[in-house]
């Protein structure tokens, strides 16, 4: 028996010798929501000249105690099963089955998993696992080496400031640190420029992470942060600070070739940083010291020129959204085709940006159906406190000429806001307002600014002596401090991301039918 994963916490899912149906569930960017009376069926396959004598099943959700009922091949496994409180809302939670080999058929099997009705509260599933009962954590193995690829993180970060009992929302953290082995950070610390310092401790499961800072007037504090979005390189390096190096090993004039390093670390406080240190899932240990070059000024925008300052926005909040089904206000931050919902014909998002900006532009992208939904009429506000809003663009009678069209909206201004409201007035004429990305364009900083020409620092193998460890900035287009290539959003897949789904050329036919029976489905 091939080994079967779900995992929902990414976008699109990752899916191994499995197609994912659905009913009454919400697709969160970090998880599937089922409703009262939702369920998945997980549609997989067995070698058809095996004898199978039992699998063990592991199902991952998030937060409080919700019952489940487990069928497989349409016998009950288990009826209401709950899930010991544990943590808090966003904490992972494993519950783990034996499954009968019994009820395993050679060849299609279906596994469903269902909220029952009447519940009042949502299940929230992360991963789901399958592995035969006498390899029991084979599907672990394979799901953790699939996420290895995806090594550019993002999170939403809150911090709390010493002596302090409340929680503020802070800048995205966006980090992404290769040595060319995709070992999996589980501790990272940084030093800016201006001399802030922030240390975090990151989740196995990459979920999350706790840390503290000292920022750069002495201040301390707690730091925190929930994962938000996770690619694959070079996706989401667009337009953020990335070094490349060509490095080498060694020390005492004997210095050895080890590979290249790339280093993003994105904190929003637009200062480079001098020193980051690490360690990874499998024990390695570094820490670099970058020197700064100046970087002049055909490196950056031209007088005048806008450029995007989307990712110094630092919070949302919206009048309304759809929580159950994941389309929330957040989404529309995001370089991907989710969106935010609001079941009301008239709709305001407030904006709240890491420092004062002026905005000259801004864009908005439709979302994926139901073209009522666009917004027709609307205002673009500033506020210096949030109380007081001075309107700087208003529209009417504007139209989407198809989904996911992004349509860009200039006007005059040279006022500096930290606040931002878009006021929707009316729709185009459906009962709900949808978007799918918003951003927003300011006018760019000519001052030069610094950039890593070379590091030196050491690198720990797991059980072994440290080594000296130096490297020198790789030239070309992805080297600079401005990011890497730019590509559009990335699409959603209805069943996920397939690429180790089929096992075979039968059973990739057997899964493409099924996946064609699902698009189907209405």
């Amino acid at each position: 028996m091939e080994p079967v994963f779900a995992d929902f916490s990414t976008t699109p899912a990752r899916l191994s010798n499995a197609v994912v149906g659905y009913h009454r569930c919400g697709v969160a960017p970090s998880h599937l929501a089922l409703g009262s009376d939702g369920y998945i069926k997980l549609d997989f396959t067995t070698d058809g000249h095996e004898e199978v004598a039992g699998a063990v099943l592991t199902v991952t959700t998030l937060g409080a105690s919700v019952p489940m009922d487990v069928l497989l091949n349409g016998k009950a496994v288990a009826e209401g099963l709950m899930f010991p409180e544990a943590g808090g809302y966003d904490v992972p939670q494993d519950r783990v089955l034996s499954l009968p080999g019994e009820l395993l058929t050679q060849g299609d099997n279906l596994l469903e998993i269902r909220s029952p009705a009447g519940e009042e509260g949502l299940l929230r599933l992360t991963t789901i696992t399958l592995d035969p009962a006498q390899d029991s954590g084979r599907a672990r193995h394979a799901l953790a080496a699939r996420a290895s690829t995806r090594s550019v993180f993002a999170f939403g970060t809150e911090q709390r400031p010493v002596n302090s009992a409340v929680w503020q929302p802070a800048s995205r953290l966006l980090f992404h640190i290769d040595r060319g082995d995709r070992a999996v950070p589980a501790q990272l610390s940084w030093r800016g420029t201006d001399g802030a310092e922030t240390a975090i401790a990151l989740r196995a499961d990459m979920s999350g992470f706790h840390g503290h800072y000292r920022a750069a007037d002495g201040a301390l504090g707690e730091f925190r942060g929930t994962l938000t979005d996770r690619w694959a390189y070079p996706d989401g390096t667009t337009d953020v600070p990335l070094y490349r190096f060509s490095t080498e090993e060694g020390g005492d004039g004997d210095w050895r070739p080890s590979g290249e390093l790339r280093i993003l670390l994105d904190d929003g406080r637009a200062t480079p940083v001098e020193r980051v240190s690490w360690s990874d899932r499998r024990g390695n240990a570094a820490s670099v010291t970058l020197t700064a070059a100046v970087v002049t000024a055909d490196g950056h925008a031209a007088s005048g020129e806008l450029r995007d300052i989307t990712n110094t926005v630092v919070d949302v909040e919206a009048s309304d959204e759809f929580e159950a089904g994941g389309e929330v206000a957040r989404n529309i931050l995001r370089k991907s085709r989710s969106k935010w919902l609001v079941p009301e014909d008239t709709a305001e998002l407030d904006f709240t940006l890491q420092r004062p900006a002026a905005v000259a532009s801004y864009r908005l992208t439709s979302a994926n159906d139901a073209p009522g939904r666009d917004p027709q009429d609307w205002h673009l506000q500033g506020s210096h406190d949030g109380s007081t809003w001075t309107t700087l663009d208003t529209r009417t009678g504007e139209r989407f000429t198809r989904r996911f069209e992004t349509r860009d909206f200039s006007f005059a201004n040279t006022a500096s806001y930290r606040r931002y409201r878009l006021r929707i007035t009316d729709n185009a004429g459906g009962d709900e307002i949808q978007l799918s990305q918003i951003q927003f364009l300011a006018g760019a900083d000519k001052a030069p600014a610094p950039a890593a020409s070379d590091f030196i620092g050491y690198y720990g193998p797991a059980g072994e002596a440290p080594t000296g460890y130096r490297g020198t900035t790789v030239p070309g287009p992805e080297s600079d401090a401005t990011g890497g290539r730019k590509e559009g959003p990335r699409e959603k897949l209805l069943a996920g991301d397939l690429t180790d789904t089929a096992q075979d050329l039968d059973s990739a036919a057997r899964l493409l039918g099924k996946l064609a029976e699902y698009l189907r489905t209405p």
